[in-house]
């Protein structure tokens, strides 16, 4: 059997590219990504031996039926979020949080209530918190406060809070969210009331991660990681000569050294992460070895989400990647979002096995 022939074209450099990207871009950009397309309540899966999956589905179904009628700020707004009168009881939460381990399907049940919601996708939000948090940086506090408060809906997934900062920031954006009548959803693998927890002195702003914790109704949702289940381990690495060659035979393929896309992930904001991949098919990488230091390590974390959103095979030599981060990063306040990265990255790099065989 022939095979593939090699292009004549280099493969593209991450390395070589800079992308600048409006904020505008950053506000029409918010819905969910192309992995999560077409996913919908009925394509979700539920593990027959947890039932917290099934009952995942009915919640979340009739949380998105309750969210019709006219925008939350005008006169048919939905009892769901309408303002309670003064003599009866505090308004139940206005979110629903969906607590988990990895790979429980908690991104595809939250781009399914995205997509249930009826609204138009004008009036409907889906973001990371990373890009959320980014989008504040771009348009500015008041400005992301009035673009967000004429939707209906804003999903976060992978809600995480990792500074001082960004606590105080999510409280006060979300509480002004909340009071225009926006509905909430989220995702997490961290409770609302011990977000922060390892990372920083959460103790001195509870009263933040407290007032969070109130938008929102904890839905747990157990299970095993599904891009587990039944499938084989990931490959092992390749060599350079193969990952080399698979670059110049896979048309609109990166290559690039791991070290060296690590240094200039540092020169790029992580809100450009996803323009940074724009249009690549594949990446390729050589010479992976472990990750220095802990910032460097959660850029590559926000890599890794923006290539798994764009299910962009990475095919790689050197170590494997749940070698990528160290034993204290691993039992440190981060180690959620490395054990994410771990599996989202071992996925992809199964994904990418055909690239060695053409």
């Amino acid at each position: 059997m022939p095979t593939s022939p090699i292009t004549e074209a280099a493969p593209l450099s991450l390395c070589a590219r800079e992308p600048h990207v409006p904020a505008d871009r950053l506000v029409a950009e918010m819905v969910p990504p192309p992995r999560f397309d077409s996913v919908r309540f009925d394509t979700y899966v539920p593990d027959p031996q947890q039932p917290s999956q099934v009952e995942a589905v009915k919640v979340l179904s009739d949380f998105a039926s309750g969210l019709g009628g006219a925008h939350a700020t005008g006169s048919g707004r939905r009892r769901w979020f309408s303002r309670a009168p003064k003599n009866r009881a505090p308004a139940a939460p206005r979110g629903v949080y969906l607590d988990g381990g990895y790979g429980v399907g908690k991104t595809h049940l939250l781009a399914s209530l995205w997509h249930a919601t009826p609204a138009a996708p004008s009036l409907k939000a889906f973001g990371t918190f990373v890009e959320l948090t980014n989008l504040v940086g771009a348009l500015g506090f008041q400005q992301t406060v009035q673009t967000l408060s004429g939707h209906r809906l804003l999903c976060i997934d992978e809600f995480e809070l990792d500074d001082p900062g960004d606590t105080v920031l999510v409280s006060s954006l979300l509480s002004r969210l909340v009071e225009a009548g926006v509905a909430l959803a989220a995702t997490s693998n961290t409770l609302p009331g011990k977000l922060g927890e390892g990372r920083f002195a959460s103790a001195d702003f509870l009263r933040e991660i407290q007032g969070l914790s109130a938008h929102f109704r904890p839905l747990r949702i157990d299970g095993e990681d599904y891009r587990h289940r039944g499938l084989p381990e990931a490959p092992p690495p390749y060599s350079d000569e193969q990952v080399t060659r698979a670059a110049y035979a896979t048309e609109e393929a990166s290559l690039d050294d791991f070290p060296h896309l690590l240094e200039h992930l540092a020169k790029v904001h992580p809100s450009r992460y996803g323009a940074l991949t724009d249009g690549v098919r594949a990446v390729c990488l050589t010479d992976v070895r472990p990750v220095p230091d802990q910032s460097t390590a959660l850029r590559l974390v926000v890599l890794a989400d923006r290539l798994y959103d764009r299910e962009v095979p990475v095919l790689a030599s050197g170590l494997p990647f749940d070698r990528l981060f160290s034993e204290e990063m691993l039992n440190g306040g981060y180690r959620k979002k490395y054990f994410r990265a771990i599996s989202r990255l071992t996925a992809l790099a199964r994904d990418a096995k055909p690239l060695v065989a053409q």
